[in-house]
């Protein structure tokens, strides 16, 4: 038996989500409306000797998608023969691929026994990237329909949060990103957790650290004739979040407080009051949750010497009869 870490990327309209569900129930084993799913099933094509069970690092909702995510998987080879991880990420995404799939394994990666692709991890990066327009509409009184009106290159369609409104005040948002960075109870910015687990009602669970937002600007997604009037009308930003981890929703949360900020909507004491007084009824009703098409999971950040293995089979080698090792 041996561990092998799935370095993956994919778009997530499609899906349900990175997690799978079965329903057990109704003897439904199979879930190809999540992106575990569709893998343990590509996984499959193998023909390993164990069952297929693998563990992912983080999860993300449906819409929302990942430059890069991680997941674990145990494989075992019938005879004495093992599994070449090169050749594993060729089969995955020949698999993928025939099944029209937008899921793209980008390495494959042999791991000790040991390593764990959650609990190993280090931090999670979060993309989330908006456009918002560079001057005012000519027509003021068609604003609810403004969305609809306005050009969006169709590149950009499920992959960018498009702000149809003017003024966008860009460097205000900034001051205000460093308001979230450090240690703070973010339970404002949370969602009702899905999971029924008395560990996550604990005060304590809430208090997480962002170690770094960063604004900066972006690029659009467009080609061709798009290009140019994709830049003409809008500004595009990349907002990067760095952190260990992450309450539910809380991410997408955190950008419609920056947004509505960008847009006049709330000032700074609105956020203050959301940090510093955690409540749920502290939400402001003035702020949009960010949509989840905008949010990409960008990196997973590892200590590479985690994931080092020749260390390990080494002291396998060196074992003596006796169970004692060798001495220097």
């Amino acid at each position: 038996m041996q561990r092998f870490l799935l370095n993956i990327s994919y778009i997530g309209t499609n899906f349900r989500g990175i997690q799978k569900t079965i329903n057990r129930a109704e003897e439904q084993l199979v879930d190809v409306k999540s992106v575990q799913g569709c893998i343990d099933l590509a996984l499959n094509v193998l023909r390993p000797a164990n069952k297929v069970e693998t563990v992912l690092s983080s999860r993300t909702d449906k819409g929302v998608h990942a430059l890069h995510s991680t997941l674990h998987v145990d494989l075992q080879k019938y005879g004495t023969k093992t599994y070449d991880p090169t050749t594993i990420t060729g089969v995955l995404n020949r698999t993928l691929h025939k099944q029209k799939l937008q899921i793209r394994v980008i390495k494959t990666e042999r791991v000790p026994d040991t390593f764990h692709c959650r609990y190993n991890a280090l931090g999670r990066t979060y993309l989330y990237r908006i456009a918002v327009l560079r001057k005012k509409s000519d027509d003021s009184n068609c604003i609810d329909n403004r969305a609809f009106e306005e050009f969006i290159p169709i590149e950009e369609i499920d992959r960018c949060y498009f702000i149809q409104k003017y003024p966008f005040d860009i460097e205000r948002c900034r001051s205000v990103a460093r308001m979230f960075e450090g240690m703070h109870d973010f339970r404002t910015f949370t969602s009702t957790n899905r999971d029924d687990n008395p560990s996550f009602r604990h005060p304590r669970f809430t208090v997480r650290r962002i170690e770094k937002i960063s604004i900066k600007p972006g690029k659009t997604l467009a080609i061709g004739v798009n290009t140019a009037l994709a830049q003409d009308l809008y500004d595009f930003w990349d907002i990067e979040i760095k952190g260990k981890s992450f309450l539910y929703k809380q991410v997408r949360r955190i950008v419609g407080a920056l947004v509505a900020i960008g847009v006049g909507r709330i000032d700074e004491k609105s956020i203050y009051e959301m940090l510093t007084i955690p409540s749920k009824h502290s939400w402001d009703s003035r702020i949009t949750l960010a949509p989840a098409y905008g949010l990409y999971l960008s990196k997973i950040h590892y200590n590479e010497k985690d994931k080092y293995i020749e260390a390990q089979e080494n002291d396998k080698e060196h074992e003596l009869p006796s169970g004692n090792t060798t001495k220097t």
